[in-house]
């Protein structure tokens, strides 16, 4: 197609684009409307094509800057442009792909690959054989306009590359890209690897017929001028140590003292591309073999790779001691993510079955820890290198102590505070894999710590704040006088450090020390709650959202200790004036909802005199983000609701019926809650389902009648939710119906079918997690308590699996109720449990003190198969069990 732009249009274009460069916001909305309005003519896009490409009297940012107008109007109406313009915007960016310059070049590039995503490869044939064959033109301009947008295309379309729907490009593509491996040009050779670099995590079928010339040609590469050719190489090794480790063995120790000169490059890109090498070698099974012999030398490395550079010194203002009165800029507050309750079976002294902040494990402590600052928050050499350690600490464990000692010896004490700081993260990144080896040592350096959070430098209160933190339960564990209550003294003045790095670390390493004492902060409760409730007064914007988190933390490691006149009057009051300062549309009503939830819980009546208008406002905010979502169904220019604060509220209402118990009737009877719960069980959002079963299981049992008339509606909402691949929905569903049948009795008759079929599958499902294992075991037993003639004839389907589940949970109310069902059960039908009786008889002996009327029925079960079978059948029988199993049921049960 062959198009020519009017004089008058293509002015009025470039007078735009010269405008939208301009930072005033005005301008900037102005232009917006603009061009929205030069949306609407069809051939506005072959302006913008014809600038970027044709106008070379133009400067470059405009031109540019066209292209990339282009490239979002193709990404957001892309399918509905007339056909011709597309072909017309195609064949112009193939032409143009060898501009002179480089700014151009590489906006073609990005234009070319969004339409080929946009569109599909498969609508533009022409496009990579095009591009391949320019990749031989003698300009290099037009070889190097090629390779970067083939790049751009292999990033984006690594799986579509290697389909047969396209007939496999690759085939072609690959050996082509191998013999620019050698090419004069850097740049040509740097694309060359990063396309090819694209292929190997798929395994992709080409590349792994040309893997040794691919492996042979970076090693080629591996000593390159180029720091960039450098980066790629060592990104490439990275990835076939995951996925071809085969080919790279038989030259691993060259590829180690490789990797090893790179992680000390003097480019920091190259550097932090090497050091991921240790992360995933840590992964491999060769990984202590192949390493050993070069730990020592390593270790010193990654120490060294962990000291802030000065320019990481200049973006953190490290040299800024005293922050704390400067307001923090809304951009530096990242996101922060609520956790919807999960409903889990404790362990310890906590009361089973209630909500946990989540049922599986995180273990994002590590890099918390090291995020030093919003302008730093991105990986970077620091934090690889400490990641590599610590992962490297926990391959090795002890015997890597030999080598790592005498380093930190040399740094933690050293005069140079950079040194000194990255010697105390080094010390906290080998916490976890070196504990035990650690622990004749640290009599001596947890004192030193705990002095250097007096250090004159922020940066190294804040680092030994977290490093303390990875000790803390071994401190815990020893005299308090001489270890607990000092790191407690002094982490709490740093709460009130005059650095808000610091208060935020302190924060942090104060609410791990807190999950790991529990009850043994108890005594200093008192000193602890006047430091916490001192900081709301101090703390900017930021900062104030971790010490929420520090004090619901507090609430949940104390609990009902909180619950004292004294404490209640030093911590309520500085959170109600938040809490009525705050709007409900305020983000920060998020965390402290989150704390509050905490505080109910453990404070229990305690809270009776402010749950009123925190029950009411909880509602409030959840029927508001219902109406919100009606709205924006019945009208669509309405904005969507942000269900968050649903969540939240429907979170700190489950710690309100947990922590009042039946004291929150009042309450229930004069609200609509129910007809909101009834609402919020169905949301398309999975968090709103999890949190609304969790408060449906804490309202059944603290005020059963208020949930009872709604049963018809709510049991078969529970029973489509019974789906294990929603893990912490399923989860609080299971739990919810286990609650809810202890209180219907014979009444769940009616409702068992709906659920039954969901909980035997989930069961019986391979690598269910042990959390949903638990509750769902629990709740089939319970279930068998209410109704045993209704589920006694499925035993055979799960009782070995029911049996295997229970026994490493503790005594509780939840066990008992199960293993009562599951006694009514086989008295019902005994002949469903042979099969897998010895399983019965493992989970039975799990009982450490089992009330005195169940252990009769577990008594009579066993001596009436011991009659049943014979005494000699039941002496083969008890042969088979291990002799610590035959020994505790002779003990347990007289048999």
């Amino acid at each position: 197609m062959t198009w020519e732009p009017q004089g008058e249009g293509l002015q009025q274009i470039i007078a735009i684009l010269k405008e939208s460069q301009s930072p005033d916001t005005a301008t900037q909305m102005a232009v917006q409307m603009k061009l929205e309005e030069f949306n609407r003519y069809p051939d506005f896009n072959n302006y913008l094509i014809y600038v970027l490409t044709k106008l070379k009297t133009e400067d470059e940012p405009t031109r540019s800057l066209s292209g990339l107008i282009l490239k979002n109007n193709i990404r957001m109406h892309g399918s509905t442009l007339q056909p011709e313009i597309v072909e017309y915007i195609k064949h112009e960016c193939l032409q143009a792909v060898g501009d002179a310059s480089p700014l151009i070049r590489a906006t073609v590039g990005i234009l070319i690959t969004t339409i080929a995503s946009n569109g599909g490869l498969h609508n533009w044939p022409q496009l990579l054989p095009s591009l391949c064959d320019m990749l031989d033109n003698q300009d290099y301009n037009v070889c190097e306009g090629a390779f970067s947008a083939l790049q751009k295309i292999c990033e984006d379309s690594a799986d579509i590359l290697d389909s047969a729907a396209l007939n496999r490009p690759l085939n072609v593509m690959i050996p082509k890209f191998l013999q620019y491996f050698k090419h004069s040009s850097p740049k040509i050779r740097s694309h060359a690897i990063a396309c090819i670099n694209q292929f190997i995590i798929n395994r992709s079928q080409a590349l792994m017929l040309n893997i040794d010339t691919f492996i042979e040609n970076l090693f080629h590469l591996s000593s390159d001028e180029d720091h960039e050719v450098r980066k790629n190489v060592c990104h490439g090794l990275v990835m076939l140590l995951e996925v071809r480790m085969d080919r790279l063995m038989p030259h691993m120790s060259q590829i180690i003292e490789y990797m090893l000169l790179r992680t000390q490059d003097s480019d920091e890109g190259v550097a932090l591309e090497a050091s991921e090498f240790w992360l995933s070698l840590a992964e491999q099974s060769i990984c202590k073999d192949v390493l050993a012999p070069y730990l020592s030398q390593l270790a010193p490395v990654l120490v060294r790779g962990m000291r802030y550079s000065e320019i990481d010194i200049i973006l953190l203002k490290g040299n800024v001691e005293e922050d704390d009165m400067v307001p923090d800029r809304e951009e530096d507050i990242r996101p922060r993510f609520h956790k919807s309750r999960t409903h889990t079976i404790k362990s310890g002294q906590e009361a089973g079955g209630q909500a946990g902040a989540s049922g599986e494990d995180d273990d994002d402590d590590f890099d918390d820890g090291l995020d030093d600052d919003s302008s730093l928050s991105e990986w970077n050499l620091r934090k690889c290198s400490a990641a590599a350690l610590d992962v490297l600490a926990n391959v090795f464990r002890e015997d890597c102590l030999p080598v790592v000692l005498p380093i930190l010896k040399e740094t933690l004490f050293h005069q140079e505070w950079v040194i000194k700081e990255s010697g105390v993260l080094a010390l906290g990144a080998i916490a976890e894999g070196c504990m035990q080896g650690m622990i004749q040592h640290l009599p001596e350096l947890i004192p030193y710590l705990i002095s250097c959070l007096s250090d004159k430098k922020a940066l190294v209160r804040s680092i030994t704040c977290w490093t303390l933190s990875r000790y803390a339960n071994w401190v815990v564990n020893q005299p308090h006088d001489q270890y607990l209550k000092p790191l407690m003294e002094e982490l709490l003045k740093r709460i009130l450090d005059s650095n808000k790095r610091v208060q935020e670390a302190a924060c942090s390493a104060f609410a791990t020390l807190e999950e790991e004492a529990c009850t043994e902060l108890v005594p200093y409760l008192e000193y602890i709650l006047k430091t916490l409730v001192f900081a709301f007064s101090k703390y900017q914007h930021k900062n104030l959202l971790i010490l929420y988190d520090a004090v619901g933390t507090l609430a949940d490691s104390v609990g009902h200790h909180l619950n004292k006149p004294q404490y209640i009057d030093i911590l309520m009051p500085p959170l109600i004036d938040k809490w009525n300062l705050l709007k409900d549309d305020d983000k920060d009503l998020f965390p402290l909802l989150e704390c509050l939830s905490s505080i109910a819980t453990a404070l229990q009546s305690g809270f009776l005199p402010y749950c009123d208008p925190v029950y009411r406002r909880c509602i409030s905010l959840i029927e508001q983000t219902i109406n919100q979502e009606m709205l924006c169904k019945q009208n669509h220019t309405f904005e969507h609701p942000d269900k968050e604060r649903m969540i939240v509220a429907l979170d700190l209402l489950s710690g309100l019926a947990e922590g009042l118990d039946r004291h929150i009737e009042t309450l229930v009877a004069n609200s609509n809650i129910m007809h909101l719960l009834y609402q919020c069980m169905q949301d398309v959002l999975p968090e709103v389902r999890q949190s609304s079963f969790a408060l449906l299981g804490d309202l059944t049992k603290a005020c059963f009648p208020h949930v009872h008339p709604f049963m018809a509606e709510f049991f078969p909402i529970l029973g489509q939710n019974l789906n294990p691949e929603l893990i912490s929905v399923c989860n609080n569903a299971t739990w919810a119906i286990g609650e809810i049948c202890m209180k219907l009795g014979e009444e769940t008759k009616q409702y068992i079918h709906l659920v039954l079929t969901d909980l035997f599958v989930i069961i019986n499902k391979p690598n269910t997690p042990k959390t949903l294992l638990e509750n769902t075991a629990i709740t089939i037993g319970r279930l068998g308590y209410v109704c045993p003639v209704e589920v006694a004839p499925y035993l055979p389907e799960f009782v070995r699996q029911w049996c295997t589940s229970l026994r490493h949970i503790r005594d509780n109310d939840e066990k008992d109720s199960a293993f009562r069902g599951m006694c009514h059960m086989i008295t019902v039908n005994p002949a469903g449990v042979v099969p897998d009786f010895i399983f019965f008889c493992d989970a039975i002996a799990s009982w450490v003190n089992p009330p005195q009327d169940l252990h009769q029925m577990i008594q009579k079960i066993l001596h009436g198969f011991k009659t049943q079978v014979g005494e000699e059948n039941w002496r083969r029988f008890v042969d088979q069990f291990p002799p610590t199993l035959a020994e505790r049921l002779a003990t347990m049960y007289n048999i």
